[in-house]
């Protein structure tokens, strides 16, 4: 039966390039519509493109990633998934930048329990990391919050423009429609500072 190597890359968001992990499965030899590719998150394997490649792995096919990080960064899920490619499918993975992460090398049971170690170690370590960036996300927005930066959308305030439109439509010159559209504000927004306007416009 034929080996077929495939390819999976990830990358974060949309704006991320793929191109240095699609060149390095290239340089593997490998053909470009077995190269699987997802745009999202890696906080879990719910990703259309990595299942699909999964129902298509048999025994002793060759999965290349090119780093552990592009696999995921749960580190039980990793390991999970990583148990299944290689025991449950009986599939090969290849981390190209981990040499060490190369099942095809393991021919008997020491090199499948370093691999595993390995695998343990970086899977925990990717998740260490996780939380420490996420740490620092945390105290960052909480020292910025204690020196008086504000988070979300800027509050929108009753400026001489609004004023000017307010003075139109209450004219009958435009509807309120067409008043949001000239101040750029929504719905809640615009009838929000119509209530805050009037009241200070009354007093």
């Amino acid at each position: 039966m034929e080996v077929r190597k495939f390819g999976y890359i990830r990358v974060s968001s949309k704006d991320q390039n793929e191109g240095r992990q699609l060149e390095a499965l290239r340089e593997k030899g490998m053909d470009e519509r077995d190269i699987f590719l997802d745009k999202q998150s890696g906080k879990d394997f719910n990703r259309e493109q990595y299942q699909l490649l999964k129902r298509m792995l048999r025994k002793g096919d060759v999965l290349y990633i090119h780093s552990l990080d592009r696999f995921g960064r749960n580190k039980n899920e990793i390991l999970q998934e990583w148990n299944e490619i290689t025991k449950v499918i009986q599939a090969h993975i290849v981390v190209i930048d981990m040499p060490l992460l190369d099942t095809t090398q393991f021919k008997d049971s020491l090199g499948t329990f370093i691999a595993d170690l390995v695998l343990q170690i970086l899977s925990w370590m990717a998740e260490e990391e996780r939380e420490r960036i996420r740490k620092r996300q945390r105290e960052g927005i909480d020292v910025a919050l204690k020196n008086g930066v504000a988070f979300g959308r800027p509050k929108a305030n009753v400026t001489e423009e609004f004023k000017e439109v307010y003075d139109r439509w209450k004219a009958g010159e435009m509807t309120a429609v067409q008043a949001m559209g000239e101040v750029g504000l929504k719905k809640t927004t615009f009838y929000k500072l119509v209530k805050e306007y009037e009241k200070e416009f009354k007093k």
